[in-house]
């Protein structure tokens, strides 16, 4: 008997010892009442691991415990809504341990948000909210059915008698669709200004630009062709160029800039963003430019660009500025601080959203 019971216990012990260790729970990202931020990552193989951001110089080296839980703290952080990776062995990988994650088709990034003593424009507040719908449309110009996302605002009633004014806005490059509403938070900046009275209330409409491996030429066909008629069709909106706005960031933004200055009898206005425009569309358009400037100037009821003096493509667009300057048009130059980031593209949204249809 004492054998049995002998080789009973054996067999559980390895057992016990055969079973994988378990995996540590871990927290991360950890905002601090202080804004600093600890960063967590498990791995038992891994040989160094790093956590890079938006709000850091260069990458942080983590260090590794005996749990193999890696972490390193960072100093306070300004308030605002950061991307962020880790290097796990030169590999960039998105925080396995956040679900906040940035809506782009190349970089895996995750997001941590940092929040300031009192709410910033794009953060969740007690007003009214608009409502986010995911649409497919028909693409001619393109042959394929499509998605796009729809903000209608608060109150907003599609057999009601009010006619919405709309923006068309595009994201940059290697985004999606969703990047300007789970990271540019759009649709709860046009919440905060419309209930503060400093927007109007809108509609935007943030369709897929689809601008890997290189920007398409057919995509300005695509908004005009299809997508504006889709959205006059099934909104409740204003369909004259005075209802009508197109803003875009990086190569978004130069799409913003071929679509509105080409089409200046659709859309009455028209703010860029950083706009990439070292492409084949943008130099077709424009490199031997001659627009009628006063009957432009009296179509655009608006006309800015927009660009951090940090930004790499800050002299490409000094000079873009100055060229529709020697056009004669009346363009509003944006030059703030800061780099080619969304943190940018948030202070250009909601400036712009407080400028837009009201006249």
């Amino acid at each position: 008997m004492k054998h049995i019971l002998g080789i009973i216990f054996l067999i559980n012990s390895l057992i016990v010892v055969a079973q994988p260790q378990r995996r540590p729970a871990i927290s991360s990202p950890d905002v601090h009442a202080d804004r600093s931020i600890t960063f967590r990552y498990y791995s038992l193989t891994a040989q160094r691991v790093y956590v890079s951001g938006e709000f850091l110089n260069a990458p942080v080296k983590m260090n590794k415990d005996t749990s193999g839980v890696w972490s390193v703290t960072v100093p306070p952080v300004q308030p605002d809504i950061y991307p962020y990776s880790f290097w796990v062995d030169s590999v960039q990988m998105a925080d396995p341990n956040n679900t906040y994650i940035f809506a782009n088709e190349r970089f895996k990034r995750s997001i941590v948000e940092i929040p300031g003593d009192k709410p910033l424009i794009h953060s969740l507040q007690n007003v009214p909210h608009g409502k986010i719908s995911y649409r497919y449309y028909k693409s001619s110009a393109l042959g394929s059915t499509r998605q796009l996302l729809v903000y209608t605002p608060p109150g907003y009633d599609a057999n009601g008698k009010i006619k919405y004014p709309v923006l068309y806005l595009i994201h940059g490059g290697s985004d999606t669709e969703e990047t300007w509403t789970k990271v540019g938070r759009a649709n709860l900046i046009a919440d905060n200004l419309i209930a503060q009275g400093k927007a109007k209330p809108m509609i935007i409409v943030m369709p897929y630009g689809n601008v890997r491996p290189k920007p398409m030429a057919d995509f300005t066909k695509d908004v005009v062709n299809d997508i504006i008629p889709f959205v006059e069709e099934n909104y409740s909106v204003i369909k004259e160029s005075k209802g009508r706005a197109v803003a875009g960031f990086s190569v978004g933004g130069g799409q913003t800039l071929n679509i509105g200055l080409t089409n200046p009898d659709k859309f009455a206005y028209v703010c860029s963003y950083a706009p990439y425009t070292a492409t084949d569309e943008f130099n077709n358009n424009f490199t031997n430019w001659s627009p009628d400037a006063n009957r432009m100037n009296k179509q655009l009821k608006l006309f800015t660009i927009s660009v951090g003096t940090e930004d790499f493509l800050y002299e490409s667009v000094k000079k873009n500025i100055a060229m529709f300057k020697e056009k004669k048009l009346n363009v509003e130059p944006l030059i703030v601080s800061g780099g080619h980031t969304w943190m940018n593209c948030k202070l250009f949204l909601a400036t712009s959203l407080q400028q837009l249809f009201k006249d």
